[in-house]
């Protein structure tokens, strides 16, 4: 495993027991759990890379570590942290809770890469495993990771859980562009928007995850440039990373009206296969349509409309990257849609 891995492995949710930011959210669980009526659904929303997957995994490894909220334990708790030693921090590490569900894309096994959506057939185990015995606790928590990638029939589903949710149950639901899940869905979940995250907060959790000082130039300017993003920011302390972004940026400032010439070369840029480039492409370009769902708030036809956008886009870079499509048309055709949406 490279350094850039090991490092990204440090920061996977499951076993990334520090929360950087978002104080707020994790009291607002935990005063949900200390009060016994905690919902049985969160949406809990906000731009990729800041934190929302680790605030899910906290929270379940904190009400199956301690399943009673009258225990004192709970009541005297001022955070949602776990040991690390904990056994069921132990086991969800190693993804062998058995009262834990995680609906995530996994990989085919004939490409060797990641499905493009959450697989219908995983959500329709949660209804058998909300149906079942729970374990030593009686909870059971399920983590929908993210509910972006699921397809209307995954989306149905799911929605028969939260139509019919049983006792001692949790479902977390991640979003990355909160406001384009079903209405169904949003509707019976108690919502959770985090912000992105403080610069200080990025320089910490990505000096936590490279076992460098929070101090040092590099990691300022990858905090810095990250728009409170930690995934993001990891990526940015390689130059060519960081100069690929800036490029990105430009066009979008840009829109609706972006240079062709400067299409051209951010196509040029992202010739080849590599999938950190386009990860970085992407990132950006759903960062800018989530800012747009945000700020388009009770605004339900702008909201629809840059929701299409999104399914658009996404959709022609995941075939992008299965059938190794050529980059530069799929640059001219984000562009293109996403040009469309600002003047909308």
């Amino acid at each position: 495993m490279s350094a850039g891995e090991d490092e990204r492995a440090a920061l996977l949710p499951r076993a990334n027991l520090a929360l950087f930011g978002h104080v707020e959210a994790e009291q607002a669980l935990l005063a949900s759990y200390k009060s016994g009526r905690v919902p049985h659904a969160w949406l809990i929303g906000g731009p990729p890379g800041i934190g929302k997957a680790t605030l899910a995994y906290r929270f379940a490894r904190f009400v199956l570590a301690y399943p009673d909220p009258r225990a004192p334990e709970v009541q005297q708790a001022r955070s949602l942290a776990v040991d690390v030693e904990n056994p069921v921090a132990r086991r969800i590490a190693a993804q062998a809770q058995g009262d834990l569900l995680v609906l995530e894309r996994v990989i085919n096994e004939q490409t060797g890469k990641l499905y493009t959506v959450i697989r219908v057939d995983d959500v329709r185990r949660s209804v058998s495993f909300f149906g079942s015995t729970a374990g030593e606790g009686g909870w059971r928590v399920a983590i929908v990771d993210s509910v972006d990638d699921l397809q209307r029939e995954g989306a149905n589903a799911l929605l028969k859980v939260l139509e019919e949710p049983p006792e001692r149950a949790i479902l977390l639901l991640i979003s990355h562009a909160p406001g384009r899940e079903l209405p169904t869905i949003r509707s019976r979940c108690r919502r959770l928007l985090l912000r992105p995250l403080a610069e200080s907060d990025v320089a910490r959790a990505l000096a936590a995850a490279t076992g460098r000082a929070s101090e040092e130039h590099d990691v300022q300017e990858a905090a810095r440039a990250a728009d409170g993003s930690v995934g993001r920011a990891l990526s940015l302390l390689d130059e060519d990373a960081r100069a690929l972004r800036q490029r990105v940026l430009d066009l979008i400032g840009q829109l609706p009206e972006p240079d062709p010439r400067l299409l051209h070369a951010l196509g040029d840029a992202l010739a080849g296969t590599d999938p950190h480039k386009l990860d970085t492409f992407m990132d950006l370009v759903n960062g800018w349509l989530s800012g747009q769902l945000a700020g388009g708030e009770g605004a339900l036809p702008q909201m629809e409309r840059v929701a299409a956008t999104w399914e658009k886009v996404n959709r022609a870079a995941r075939e992008a990257e299965i059938y190794n499509l050529e980059r530069k048309p799929l640059v001219f055709a984000v562009f293109g849609a996403l040009a469309e949406a600002a003047r909308s």
